[in-house]
């Protein structure tokens, strides 16, 4: 397994010459986070395992090149200290690529990452939803006695005001469920993506036209997706979240994604490469999208 200290190589290694931040559209963040795991660790390897596979991506995605629009690749971030201390450098260094108008795309680590990047996302835009695919409702008000658990991550969002979709629910305790009603907070649980014509999803129509996609991998069924920490039958297959990510990003502007919650298996590293396509999809989604094109001048 690799160590969360080992360095960083450049999202899709030798095959992509990295781009100087000014000229990439994409700057990946990688954020070794663990401090609060409950059941499966090892989402610290998350992020270098993701750049370890990004390494035998095609870069022709069937449909385009996605690096053409540059990918600067960020060293690993410093997550030592309390969950602020590492907190504040996550949103220090998302603020940083926001600055000169990129798209940060942030790899975990544990899904605690997000809060991080909302924060230096709130001061850059003053409106903006979150899409977060993800097995659980992460809604706790605590969790192990932590307001900074990854079962707590959106409750943290929801309370700094940000509008929330959630897809592809599956498991969340009754505080949760009745949170979301309570509140109206927007969830399709996997089972009714699962009865539903992915080609009819739509936002809803009062959902904020920029959004911040953060992508739990437990949001995949096991199936597919093995290799994380608290793992749910019944998720999405692959092919469902391709045609979830496409249709929110036809309609939307990204203003950035992360892909986090991966805990690499050693000698098994399907899982490790399914997220690394995921996260060059999602770009390819990005560059291919008129209303992202017209946004970002591409």
């Amino acid at each position: 397994m690799t160590s969360a200290h080992t360095p960083a190589v450049n999202f899709h290694g030798e095959d992509v010459p990295p781009s100087p931040p000014d000229r990439a559209l994409f700057h990946i963040i990688p954020v070794p986070y663990e401090k609060s795991v409950s059941y499966g660790a090892g989402t610290i390897n998350g992020p270098q395992a993701i750049l370890d596979a990004s390494c035998q991506l095609e870069t022709f995605d069937g449909k385009s090149v996605p690096a053409d629009l540059g990918i600067h690749t960020l060293p690993m971030l410093d997550c030592s200290g309390s969950h602020e201390d590492a907190l504040a450098r996550i949103e220090a260094a998302v603020a940083a690529c926001l600055s000169i108008e990129k798209i940060p795309v942030i790899l975990g680590g544990e899904h605690t990452i997000t809060y991080g990047a909302i924060r230096a996302l709130r001061h850059k835009h003053p409106d903006f939803g979150v899409v977060q695919f993800d097995a659980h409702a992460d809604l706790r008000e605590t969790y192990e006695g932590s307001r900074f658990s990854h079962a707590c991550v959106m409750k943290r969002v929801f309370d700094l005001g940000t509008p929330l979709l959630q897809l592809g629910t599956r498991s969340y305790s009754l505080e949760e469920h009745t949170l979301r009603q309570e509140q109206r907070i927007a969830h399709i649980d996997a089972q009714d993506i699962f009865r539903m014509d992915i080609s009819d999803f739509v936002l809803p129509a009062d959902f904020p036209e920029k959004v911040f996609i953060s992508f739990d991998v437990d949001g995949l069924d096991p199936s597919i997706m093995p290799a994380t920490g608290t793992p749910v039958p019944g998720g999405l297959s692959w092919y469902q979240a391709m045609g979830l990510l496409e249709g929110i990003i036809d309609s939307r502007i990204c203003i950035g994604f992360d892909v986090v919650e991966l805990a690499p298996v050693p000698f098994f590293p399907s899982s490790s490469f399914t997220a690394a396509q995921l996260v060059y999809a999602i770009m390819g989604f990005l560059g291919r999208s008129q209303i992202n094109m017209k946004h970002w001048e591409l």
